[in-house]
């Protein structure tokens, strides 16, 4: 993962409304392993936060001017520092206006992922811990803490710049339940939504369900196809890559590798050709699991609506078409 550009800048400010104070560093910093070890961190927590969000540039503008020194740095018309300055100054004054904001150490990484480039901007904060000295005592040591990631951003610039439909070039951390205290940061990058995750990867669980009754397979076969659809798509969101349906299609059925691709675009399910996958969604989809009063049941959830049935007016869970090996079991146990 090759870094291009990296610098950290500290803005200092506690959710009550006082003024935010702005500590800039003048120059980039050098590569370093420690630095690499960072990037790699960060990445890897990102990739692991759920509820985030899709989209793309606002038209520049005086309330969004961030994509309009993005393309100065990278036409080359000022350097990445002064760059990373302007935005900085212009994060402080919505820090500044937003209450619940709080401060930290604000990093800008422009960085490769194969023939990709990418810009990281994340707030990063503290977190107070233990370690053990040299000399085998116990010390007080700060360190960042990735695990509380809650304000980031990341920029696909190849994307962005060469692909001028494209309405997912931008992801960023959206906030739990829509809380107004990331708004500020979403205004700041000027990012306007364009992708929905969550409703996208429902519609796609809801086409596969239509495709496994359609096609009336085996349930072996079902169960093999959902684990190859929730095997994949996790993978893509582990790795920050979005689903592509083709690629899914032939994963499903190596023997007729366009017949999901094809069975979407005849049902015309409005599906993007590649969209970021929920990882809440797919957990969701992979199990439905209850327990209450003595009673466990655990099913494939995709199964509920064919094979099972809840019927809330008579207030009865059916189950069809028992696998020979459960009728088995529940024989013996009336004997």
């Amino acid at each position: 993962m090759p870094i291009r550009h990296c610098i950290v800048h500290l803005i200092e400010k506690k959710p009550d409304g006082t003024p935010a104070v702005l500590h800039a560093r003048d120059s980039e910093l050098g590569e370093s392993q420690a630095m690499e070890n960072l990037l790699a961190d960060l990445n890897e927590s990102y990739n692991a936060k759920q509820g985030k969000a899709w989209g793309f540039f606002h038209e520049e503008s005086g309330a969004y001017p961030f994509s309009g020194w993005l393309s100065q740095y990278m036409e080359g018309s000022q350097d990445f520092t002064a760059f990373s300055r302007q935005a900085v100054e212009h994060l402080q004054k919505l820090m500044e206006e937003s209450n619940l904001s709080t401060g930290g150490h604000v990093l800008f990484a422009h960085y490769q992922q194969g023939m990709t480039d990418y810009l990281a901007i994340a707030l990063l904060h503290h977190s107070e811990g233990v370690t053990v000295t040299e000399s085998l005592d116990v010390a007080a040591a700060r360190h960042l803490d990735l695990g509380q990631l809650h304000l980031a951003t990341r920029i696909n610039i190849s994307e962005w710049q060469n692909n001028k439909q494209s309405k997912q070039y931008i992801s960023f951390i959206k906030g739990k339940n829509g809380k107004k205290v990331s708004e500020y940061f979403r205004d700041f990058i000027g990012c306007q939504e364009g992708v929905d995750g969550p409703g996208e990867t429902r519609t796609l669980l809801k086409a596969f369900s239509d495709f496994v009754e359609n096609e009336d397979l085996p349930e072996e076969q079902a169960r093999e196809k959902t684990s190859a659809l929730v095997g994949y798509a996790s993978s893509q969101a582990k790795i920050g890559e979005p689903v592509s349906l083709e690629e899914l299609s032939g994963l499903i059925d190596e023997e007729r590798p366009k017949a999901f691709y094809d069975h979407i675009r005849n049902k015309d399910y409005g599906m993007a050709p590649e969209f970021p996958a929920d990882k809440r969604t797919l957990n969701q989809f992979r199990r439905f699991t209850g327990r209450a009063e003595g009673l466990s049941i655990s099913f494939e959830s995709h199964l509920l609506g064919s094979k099972i049935e809840y019927d809330e007016a008579r207030d009865m869970l059916i189950i069809r078409q028992l696998p020979t090996q459960l009728v088995d079991q529940l024989k013996r146990r009336k004997d």
